[in-house]
Parts: structure tokens; C-alpha cells; sequence
């Protein structure tokens, strides 16, 4: 078997997800299921399972169904999350509650739930057992992540380390899973998965940290949505919780203030946020997490290039994921 690019990968499970017959009847509940899966994406998590896969000389096509799965996942996990944030667009289109209902969006993501195990029954039997074991670990953590994020939502004093730990599952451990289960159906050994899942457990930290470092301080034109609507929104993200940490005293009263403040302009508001986050070193601070992250992910790469694996395409998106050369 000729080994896939990068950009052929990406092609092959686009075509699958585009091909997918997710239901028809009754049109509410599947019509949100195939508009959700058009929205298109980045697809990093069902790339990352096939790439995995033939990482071991195995056809990508015993891989399908798994990374279907997760995408199928991955993407009902967004309708929940949208009713949650009372998002009203994603990815430039209207989400599925705003353009059809809250029930609608709720029962649509819970059948999309059943779609994604019923895409892991077609795996072979020899390994079902272990996909299983990983897809539901991952599924259940992700779940766990997002109720710490609710809980976090009012609360000005979480650790660092308990925001790590929020966005391990809330956000990486699916990431990690699909790179473990892309292993499992090659048929790696155990050691290797391991290896393997933590790259992209590591890989999917640092995307996050980056996310909420760019949120605040990249260019709206590369980052494909509007700068500093964390600091808006009030989240807890990387940035403001150790902000809170470093500033004392008034300063830190300061800071509070501006989040709870509804009465200024949200220009003004971003703006003064990011002046405190410069005054603090925050931006070079998350900046320096982002790296400790990435280059954990490296670290794993470079275990499994001394084991002989060809890891080409896993340093390619690796750069494609973080913006930086490996």
C-alpha cells in the first residue's frame, strides 16, 4: 500500500463523512445531524486516527468506521455545548438550537451518540474490544471536562493546574484517543499506543492553551473569529485565571471588575484586559505553557522514530495543528 499525504488523508475522510447516510426520518432529528456534519471543520481528530493507522502499513480503510466515530462524537458534543454557551453561530452558520430548537438540538445530539457507536460495530471483532474500552473512556472524560468547565464558570479561584486538568478532558483526550484507536486497529503494541496517545494527549493541551492565547492576542483574520471574546464571555480561560494569580490586592479587584463589567464597550473592555495581561508577562508566560506542551508531544515522536516508525506525517501535522515547525 502506497502511504497517504497529509491532504490525501484529509480528502478520504471528508468523502466519508460527505457519503454518510445518517438518517432521513423524522426530518428534525436527522436534518440538524446532516447540517452539523457539512459545517465542515478541521477534522484533526478522525485525521489523526487514520494517520495512526497507517503509521503500521495498514489499510486506512479498517480505520473509517472508528474515525467516523469520533468526528460523529466529537461534533454532537458541539450541539450540546452550543445550547450550554448560548452560542449563536458556529463555524459562520447559526447553531442547530438557534436555527431549530433546544430539544431539537438536544435529542439530535444525543442520536448522533448512537450513530458514532453504530460506526465502531463495524469494526473487526479482534479488536472491537479495546476500541471500545478506549472510545468509551475518552467519551465519559470528555463529559467530566465539560461539567469542571460549568463549575468553573463563577468561581475566580481555580488553580492552573485545575484548568489543566479541565481542558485534558474536556478537550485532549479525545484527541489522544483517536490516535491510540488509530493504533489499535494497526496493530501496535502497547507500548507504542501509549506513546502514541500521549502525543496527542500533550498535542491537545497545548492546542487549547494556544486557542485561549489567541483568542485574546492573535489577528482575527488568521484566527477566523473575533478577537477577545473569551475576556467578553467572561471565561476562565489559561490567561485570566493566571492573571488573577499573579496580580494582588486592588489590582486583582481591578481585573474582576472589568470581567463583571456590562456597562463598558467591548473594545474598550478586551483592551484593558490585554493591557493587565501584558503588565503581567501573561501573554509570554502562556506562551512558554504552550511550548512545554508541544514539546512534550515531541518527546513521544522522537521515542517512536527511534523505534523505527516512519513519523513523517504525525511532525506534519504536528506543525499543521500548532503553527510552528517541529
Amino acid at each position: 500500500m502506497t502511504p497517504k499525504s497529509l491532504d490525501d488523508l484529509q480528502l478520504f475522510i471528508n468523502k466519508a463523512i460527505e457519503s454518510t447516510n445518517y438518517g432521513f426520518n423524522p426530518e428534525n432529528l436527522y436534518d440538524p445531524i446532516h447540517y452539523t456534519m457539512s459545517m465542515g471543520g478541521k477534522r484533526i481528530r478522525p485525521l489523526l486516527t487514520l494517520i495512526c493507522c497507517q503509521l503500521y502499513g495498514k489499510s486506512i480503510d479498517k480505520a473509517i468506521p472508528a474515525a467516523m466515530a469520533l468526528e460523529i462524537f466529537h461534533n454532537s458534543t458541539l450541539l450540546h455545548d452550543d445550547i450550554m454557551d448560548n452560542s449563536m453561530v458556529r463555524r459562520n452558520l447559526p447553531t442547530v438550537f438557534k436555527k431549530w430548537s433546544t430539544n431539537i438540538a438536544i435529542l439530535s445530539g444525543d442520536a448522533m451518540i448512537m450513530l458514532a457507536y453504530k460506526q465502531l460495530n463495524q469494526l473487526e471483532e479482534k479488536i472491537k474490544s479495546s476500541v471500545f474500552e478506549t472510545f468509551n473512556k475518552a467519551t465519559l472524560e470528555v463529559c467530566e471536562g465539560q461539567q469542571y468547565d460549568l463549575d468553573y464558570e463563577d468561581d475566580f479561584q481555580v488553580r492552573i493546574e485545575d484548568y489543566i486538568k479541565m481542558i485534558r478532558l474536556k478537550t485532549s483526550v479525545l484527541l489522544a484517543a483517536s490516535a491510540k484507536i488509530g493504533a489499535i486497529i494497526g496493530e501496535a503494541c502497547k507500548e507504542e499506543q501509549d506513546l502514541l496517545y500521549s502525543f496527542g494527549e500533550n498535542l491537545g493541551i497545548a492546542f487549547q492553551l494556544q486557542d485561549d492565547y489567541l483568542d485574546t492576542f492573535g489577528d482575527s483574520a488568521v484566527f477566523g473569529k473575533k478577537i477577545g471574546g473569551d475576556i467578553l464571555a467572561g471565561k476562565k480561560t489559561f490567561l485570566l485565571l493566571k492573571a488573577l494569580g499573579l496580580s494582588k490586592g486592588e489590582y486583582n479587584a481591578q481585573l474582576i471588575g472589568i470581567i463583571n463589567d456590562t456597562n463598558t464597550k467591548p473594545e474598550v473592555k478586551v483592551e484593558q484586559v490585554k493591557e493587565i495581561y501584558k503588565n503581567l508577562k501573561v501573554d509570554s508566560i502562556t506562551i512558554e505553557y504552550i511550548n512545554r506542551y508541544f514539546d512534550k508531544a515531541k518527546e513521544s515522536l522522537a521515542k517512536l522514530k527511534l523505534k523505527g516508525l516512519d513519523t513523517t506525517l504525525l511532525t506534519e501535522y504536528s506543525e499543521k495543528l500548532s503553527g510552528r515547525k517541529y
